[in-house]
């Protein structure tokens, strides 16, 4: 069965182009190396002065996420970097049960 995993994070918006470059060469290549993701979108709105920050990750299995997430999948994965970047970090994830794909 394979599921969407769907985390939000937002940060100062003077702060987005940086972590948008984070995200890119740390994040990418950290979510790449794990057996089991399908696809990976990374995605941002920028608003008045907080940037939105929605990653959604395609996985075969919740096997395969907690490969990358660990035995609490519904846990958020955060980086030590993260702490210099996010407003607040939001404590779960969701999940969501991929039903049809084309």
């Amino acid at each position: 069965m394979t599921i969407g995993r769907i985390w939000h994070g937002k940060v100062p918006r003077e702060k987005a182009d940086e972590y948008e470059k984070f995200l890119i060469e740390r994040a990418a290549p950290d979510y790449s190396s794990v057996e089991g993701l399908k696809k990976m979108y990374f995605t941002r709105r920028d608003e008045r002065d907080v940037t939105h920050f929605l990653l959604i990750t395609v996985w075969e299995s919740m096997e395969a996420i907690k490969k990358f997430a660990g035995d609490n999948p519904e846990l958020a994965k955060y980086y030590p970097e993260d702490d210099y970047f996010l407003l607040e970090k939001e404590k779960f994830v969701k999940h969501y049960k991929v039903f049809f794909e084309r």
